[in-house]
């Protein structure tokens, strides 16, 4: 997700004709031409349309996508049994970037903190302690082991415009939340994967909002605070999130994610989802983990009504409607792995549709209703956490009046589920 402030966030650093085949930026997109020719931009990019989608695989990372030819698969039979959630931490291998402290843990009384560095220093300690890193009554908290960064990357920014410090924690850190527990639908079946091989995944993960789990989900992106205007709830057993003027009049992004609170490396992840309309729209489904100046990211999905055909199409109203969308991989800002237009041929905020990726040490593979749209040799290695969000912009243009405002326009998901390896 290029052109905000992750992957999304670092388009400056492309030309405007590699933003283009990125098919993310610059306002632009291709038409789906089915073509065959190859195409090597200015920054280094190859894109080759294939079918009805354009794929995109950067050289010289050892990673290859093609899009699959196969049919719709077919869902398999639920298996009975317990399952085993799953858990982790974010893991960076070293011991400078620390990890996310969870939930909402009782930090020290202030005379329990010391100073043990300034801005842009290394704070180190014995053992694994709580860092905290603001100003005042700002402060944003990781636990580390050893030594820790303290800067923006690596905390965020608590206390905007303001020098801040480092303070090290007297006591123990703060003790990590349970994992969440699995969610099982309303029929008591056990959620297999879609078109997937039952016998080879155990539930870890699920959500099949019944209701809005703060233990599970922040409502904002942790650079960020949440924005008091309310464009999401959970009801009739879906999350929805909608487009919605704030008090300034402008559209906000609301996002929805488990930084913190739920990690997994590896496994099968999927959504099913019906996306909204509207000029300006930005829905998305994706893996994603901040660890130091890493930005490991796995977009799922990513749509853009308001892109040039084939990412979306006017009714007879004027009002954009979402056809095509992409899975994209980064291994960090500016390093693209891969990404795939795909084009369904089908009004995507029409109905719910599957949006799944398979994620193997050496492998990623992504879905939609079963089938294979790309395919990336890739190697990702860091716990992610799951992110929701409604967001604006790149190749979907600027929302304005014809936007849609509304519960009645919302991104709408029906369940998140993960599944680890057997």
């Amino acid at each position: 997700m290029q052109t905000l402030s992750i992957q999304r966030f670092s388009t400056s650093a492309l030309t405007c004709a590699a933003a283009a085949v990125l098919l993310a930026a610059c306002g632009g997109g291709g038409g789906g031409t089915d073509t065959g020719a190859g195409v090597t931009t200015a920054a280094g990019v190859e894109a080759s349309a294939q079918g009805n989608g354009t794929t995109v695989v950067t050289g010289g990372t050892g990673s290859t996508a093609s899009p699959s030819t196969g049919g719709t698969a077919t869902p398999v039979t639920p298996t009975p049994g317990t399952s085993t959630p799953g858990t982790g931490t974010p893991s960076t291998g070293t011991p400078s970037t620390g990890t996310p402290s969870t939930g909402t843990p009782t930090q020290a009384p202030a005379s329990a903190w010391s100073q043990c560095a300034t801005e842009n220093s290394t704070c180190t300690f014995d053992g694994t302690k709580e860092v905290r890193y603001g100003f005042g009554d700002k402060w944003a908290t990781r636990t580390a082991t050893g030594s820790i960064a303290c800067n923006n990357s690596v905390f965020g920014d608590p206390a905007f415009g303001l020098q801040k410090v480092c303070q090290v924690s007297g006591t123990a850190p703060a003790q990590q939340p349970s994992t969440p527990a699995v969610e099982q639908p309303s029929s008591g079946a056990k959620p297999t994967p879609f078109g997937q091989n039952a016998a080879a995944y155990e539930l870890t993960f699920a959500d099949e909002f019944n209701s809005f789990n703060t233990s599970v989900w922040n409502d904002h992106i942790w650079y960020e605070t949440s924005n008091p205007t309310k464009n999401y709830t959970v009801e009739d057993g879906k999350l929805k999130i909608w487009p919605q003027r704030d008090a300034s009049g402008r559209f906000f992004n609301r996002t929805i994610d488990t930084d913190g609170k739920y990690y997994q490396t590896y496994g099968y992840f999927e959504i099913e989802a019906k996306l909204p309309v509207g000029k300006g729209t930005w829905p998305a489904f994706w893996l994603f983990n901040h660890i130091g100046d890493r930005r490991p990211e796995m977009d799922v999905m990513e749509a853009y009504a308001g892109g040039a055909a084939p990412w979306g199409f006017n009714d007879s109203n004027g009002i954009a409607h979402p056809q095509a969308y992409a899975p994209t991989v980064w291994k960090g800002p500016n390093e693209l792995v891969g990404t795939r237009q795909y084009d369904t041929g089908m009004d995507l905020s029409a109905g719910f549709h599957k949006y799944a990726v398979k994620w193997e040490p050496n492998k990623q593979t992504y879905y939609f209703d079963g089938k294979e749209v790309l395919v990336l040799n890739t190697t990702f290695s860091d716990p992610m956490y799951l992110m929701l969000d409604l967001w604006y912009g790149s190749a979907s243009g600027t929302p304005d009046n014809s936007t849609p405002q509304g519960k009645s326009n919302s991104f709408e998901v029906n369940y998140i589920r993960a599944w680890r390896f057997k």
